[in-house]
């Protein structure tokens, strides 16, 4: 089974994502269960980006990323990314982030993603991402990362090919432990906030930042479930001075 999650920013503004997008989207999240998904979410929405995921059986992961693209572009305020993917690798253009990640067949599917969204923040927001990516790599209880930066082309199955100039990476690591959600989410979070210009922010929250900005959002997606962890992190975090 591996976890693929998909972000788009396929809202009509800039900075933020409508209720009605939002809605609609959620909506249309029944169809993927429909081809063959185990549990699939709206899981981020960061600015003007969102991130579907799903659980999927690995010989279903072509039919389930094509039906997430049907239903971004079904759904879309303005075709944005959607009109960056390709059948072919020459006519890639800026597209959808993409994320995958195995998972252990003996484990709940429990994973923590992570989706970014920049202002003027194009330049540094990929080595924010393989930050976040090298904060996860070699914890207890993480079986696998994904996404992350793009160099060059990247296939993704089942959908076609999008070209490096995409700028709003998605990095996902899968979890074998419940316990250890919030270990890991909090290492890849202090890795990426440690980043100048880099804001940790709710789900659902516009992208007001003072440009060169990125803002990230993190969920837990555990067996189906979304939990923003955002909140009890900033409550984590906190320094006290007493």
């Amino acid at each position: 089974m591996k976890l693929t999650a998909i972000g788009a920013d396929i809202s009509i503004n800039d900075v933020s994502c409508s209720c009605s997008l939002i809605q609609n989207i959620e909506n249309d999240i029944s169809q993927l269960l429909d081809v063959g998904a185990y549990k699939a979410a709206l899981t981020n929405i960061t600015g003007d980006d969102v991130v579907i995921s799903a659980f999927v059986e690995d010989d279903k992961l072509e039919s389930v990323n094509s039906k997430i693209i049907d239903i971004l572009r079904k759904n879309a305020e303005s075709l944005g990314d959607i009109g960056g993917i390709s059948k072919t690798p020459e006519g890639a253009g800026e597209g959808i982030s993409y994320a995958e990640a195995k998972i252990r067949e003996d484990r709940y599917p429990d994973a923590v993603i992570i989706a970014f969204d920049t202002y003027g923040g194009e330049e540094i927001v990929g080595k924010v991402a393989d930050s976040v990516i090298k904060a996860a790599k070699g914890m207890d209880d993480v079986t696998d990362i994904g996404g992350g930066g793009v160099t060059g082309t990247l296939k993704i199955p089942g959908v076609g090919y999008t070209s490096d100039q995409t700028d709003d990476p998605v990095v996902v690591a899968t979890i074998e432990n419940i316990e250890s959600v919030g270990t890991v989410a909090g290492a890849m979070v202090g890795a990426a906030v440690g980043n100048q210009h880099v804001n940790l922010v709710k789900r659902g929250t516009p992208s007001y930042v003072i440009p060169r900005g990125v803002i990230m959002s993190v969920t837990a997606f555990m067996n189906g479930n979304v939990m923003d962890l955002a909140v009890p992190l900033f409550e984590r975090m906190r320094i006290s001075g007493e």
